[in-house]
C-alpha cells in the first residue's frame, strides 16, 4: 500500500508561505475551514449536477451533504462544487449537443483548483456520461455517486414506466383511444418522486454501467433516489474516495479496456440503453483506449437479455433493485467478464460480486432461461451505412426483423411534422419511414427523435410498429424496430441523404445488413444533386459543436478532445 506520506496535489496551493498560499487559506478560513484541513488532507471536490431546469437532478445537493459527511469521517477536506447540468426532459434542442460543454467544464474545473480527487454526482442521462469524460480527461481518483431512479409510476390501478408508457399512451391519445383529460392527468401519476426515469433508460444504463465500470459502490446504482440506502452508500462513498487518494487509485488505472468490455456485456444483459454506445465510446477515446463499433458486435455476441425491465421487459428499476441490483446480473453472467478487473474498491469485480444472488428471477434472469434470447445490440452495416448503424432487437418486433419496404421519406423534422398525420400520405405497415436531418451536425445534436411516430391513419388501425430509420437517436425508455444512428450522418452527404420516396429499402437484422435499392451509378448521380446541408452558426459553443464534432460511429466527442491526458496544472499565479 503506498504511504500515507505520498505527495497530495493540493500541498501546491496550501503549502506555501507566501501571497498565494495566504489567499488560497484566507478565504476558504471566512467559509468556516479549521487550519487542519490545510494540514495534508486530501481535498476532494463533489461535483454536483444538481438543478432546478434538470429535476431528475433536483436532489443531488442532499447527496452531496452526506458524501461530504464521509469525507469528514475518512480525514479528508470535501468541497462542493456546482456545473451546468443536462436534464433531457426539459433542455433544446438536445441534451446531447450539450455533453461535451459539460465534460469541458468539469474538466477545467478540476484542472484549476486544489482537488486530489472528486466525486461526481450524476443523475439525468447525459449527466453521468459528461461527468465521466470530463473526469477522464484529468485522471484524478474517481467515484461516480449516481442519484438514483424515482420510485414507480402509478396511474389509476397501473404500474407506469418514464419514458416507456408515455409513448404508448401518446400513440392512444393520437389514436383516439385515450381522452385528452385522461393523457394530461396520467402526468400527476407517471413521476411521483425525486430521480430520474425508472425504467431500463439512458439515465439508468449509465448509472449501471458505471457501477460495471468499477467506478461506483457495488450494489448503487439501482438503489432507487427517495431510499435511505442512497444516503448512506453516498456517505461510504465520501469515505472510500479518501482512500482512494492516498492508494493513487485513478480513473484511468480503472477503466481500461477489460473494464470498457465489461461495460458493454453488461450493456447487452440489461437491454440497455442505445446511447450508451456513443457515451462508451467517447469515454474510451478519452482515455487513449480504441474502441469501435466491431468491439460493441463482438462484446455483445452471444449475451441475451437478462434484465426484465421496460421498455424490453415487465417490471421497472424499483424491482430490479429488490431483485438484487446490478451485482446480481453481473454473477449471473459471471463467465462473460472479466472478473480480475480492478475496481475503486481496490478488489477486483469477481470479488465484488461473489456473494451477490438473485432474489428474484422474474426480474434477473440466468443466461439458461433468458427474459429473451434477443441480443439487446446488433451493427449494421451496407449501402445505407457504410460506417455502421444500431438497432435493439430486445425493444423490436420479431416479425419486422427482415424486412423490404418503400421508404416514405421525410427530409427534416419540420417535413415530418407536416406530413405524418396526413391522411393523403402514401404509407401503410410495410412502408419503411426514413428521417433524414437528425445526426450530430444536422440538427445539431443528434436528438432523440429516432422513434418516428407512426402515421395517425395506422395507429388507428392497431398498427403499432413500423420499420424506421435515422441518423439520429432515440431515448433509451423508447421501443420499436427503429434503425439509428445511421453513419455517415445525412447532413453531411452521408447515403441516408440519398434515399428518396419509393425507393425499396431492405433491413435484415439477422445478417447485420440495412441497403436500398439503389445502383452505385444512381447513387453517384444524385449525390451530384446534393447541395450544402450544414450552415454553422456564426458564434459560440453551438458552431464549435458543428465545426469539432465526430460522427456517430466515433461517439460525437470533439476531436481535440480524443487521447489520454494527465493531472497537469495548477495554473500558475502571477505573483
Amino acid at each position: 500500500m503506498p504511504s500515507e506520506k505520498r505527495p497530495l496535489r493540493s500541498e501546491s496551493w496550501f503549502r506555501q508561505i507566501n501571497n498565494a498560499g495566504f489567499e488560497h487559506r484566507t478565504h476558504l478560513k471566512a467559509r468556516g475551514a479549521l487550519p487542519e484541513m490545510f494540514e495534508g488532507r486530501p481535498v476532494i471536490g463533489i461535483a454536483n449536477s444538481g438543478s432546478d431546469l434538470v429535476p431528475c437532478n433536483a436532489h443531488l445537493s442532499g447527496i452531496a451533504e452526506w458524501v461530504s459527511k464521509g469525507v469528514l469521517e475518512a480525514g479528508g477536506y470535501p468541497l462542493v462544487f456546482n456545473t451546468m447540468s443536462i436534464g433531457d426532459s426539459i433542455v433544446r434542442p438536445s441534451g446531447m449537443l450539450f455533453r461535451n460543454l459539460m465534460s469541458m467544464e468539469l474538466e477545467a474545473t478540476l484542472r484549476a483548483n486544489p482537488l486530489d480527487g472528486v466525486v461526481l454526482l450524476t443523475g439525468c442521462d447525459n449527466t453521468a456520461p459528461a461527468y465521466m469524460m470530463g473526469a477522464a480527461s484529468v485522471q484524478l481518483p474517481t467515484i461516480v455517486v449516481h442519484g438514483g431512479a424515482m420510485i414507480s409510476g402509478r396511474v389509476g390501478t397501473r404500474t407506469v414506466g418514464s419514458g416507456t408508457d408515455i409513448f404508448k399512451m401518446h400513440a392512444d391519445y393520437r389514436a383516439g383511444n385515450m381522452s385528452k383529460d385522461s393523457f394530461l392527468d396520467a402526468e400527476y401519476g407517471m413521476s411521483r418522486s425525486n430521480g430520474h426515469c425508472n425504467t431500463m433508460g439512458t439515465a439508468t444504463t449509465m448509472g449501471c454501467l458505471a457501477e460495471a465500470l468499477g467506478l461506483s459502490l457495488p450494489g448503487t446504482a439501482a438503489i432507487p433516489a427517495v431510499d435511505s440506502r442512497r444516503l448512506s452508500s453516498s456517505q461510504l462513498a465520501g469515505r472510500r474516495i479518501v482512500k482512494m487518494v492516498r492508494e493513487d487509485l485513478t480513473i484511468a488505472k480503472v477503466v481500461d479496456r477489460k473494464a470498457i468490455e465489461n461495460a458493454i456485456r453488461v450493456n447487452a444483459g440489461l437491454g440497455g440503453s442505445t446511447n450508451a454506445i456513443l457515451h462508451i465510446t467517447a469515454l474510451a477515446g478519452r482515455l487513449g483506449i480504441e474502441l469501435s463499433l466491431a468491439d460493441f458486435e463482438a462484446n455483445s455476441k452471444g449475451i441475451p437479455l437478462l434484465a426484465n425491465i421496460a421498455p424490453n421487459g415487465a417490471y421497472l428499476v424499483e424491482e430490479f433493485f429488490a431483485a438484487g441490483g446490478l451485482p446480481a446480473l453481473m454473477k449471473e453472467m459471471a463467465g462473460q467478464l472479466h472478473l480480475d478487473a480492478i475496481t475503486i474498491t481496490g478488489r477486483t469485480v469477481g470479488e465484488n460480486i461473489a456473494g451477490a444472488s438473485t432474489i428474484d428471477s422474474e426480474v434477473i434472469a440466468s443466461l439458461e432461461t433468458p427474459v429473451k434470447p434477443q441480443n439487446a445490440l446488433r451493427i449494421l452495416r451496407g449501402n445505407l451505412a457504410p460506417r455502421g448503424a444500431i438497432i435493439k432487437p430486445s425493444a423490436a418486433s420479431p416479425h419486422l426483423m427482415r424486412h423490404t419496404g418503400p421508404a416514405v421519406v421525410f427530409e427534416s423534422v419540420a417535413d415530418l411534422d407536416a406530413r405524418i398525420d396526413d391522411p393523403d400520405l402514401d404509407v401503410d405497415e410495410n412502408s419503411v419511414l426514413v428521417l433524414k436531418g437528425i445526426g450530430p451536425r444536422g440538427y445539431p445534436g443528434m436528438p432523440e427523435l429516432g422513434n418516428i411516430r407512426l402515421p395517425a391513419k395506422l395507429l388507428a388501425r392497431g398498427i403499432t410498429d413500423m420499420v424506421r430509420i435515422s441518423d439520429g437517436r432515440m431515448s433509451g425508455t423508447a421501443y420499436g424496430t427503429v434503425v439509428l444512428h445511421v453513419a455517415p450522418e445525412s447532413s453531411v452527404g452521408g447515403p441516408l441523404a440519398l434515399v428518396r420516396e419509393g425507393d425499396l429499402v431492405t433491413l435484415d437484422v439477422d445478417a447485420g445488413t440495412l441497403d436500398f435499392d439503389v445502383s452505385p451509378a444512381e447513387m453517384e448521380r444524385r449525390r451530384a444533386e446534393l447541395t450544402a446541408a450544414v450552415v454553422p452558426p456564426q458564434r459560440g459553443y453551438e458552431r464549435l459543436f458543428i465545426e469539432h464534432v465526430l460522427q456517430a460511429d466515433q461517439g460525437l466527442d470533439f476531436d481535440f478532445l480524443v487521447g489520454g491526458s494527465d493531472t497537469s496544472g495548477p495554473i500558475k499565479r502571477p505573483f
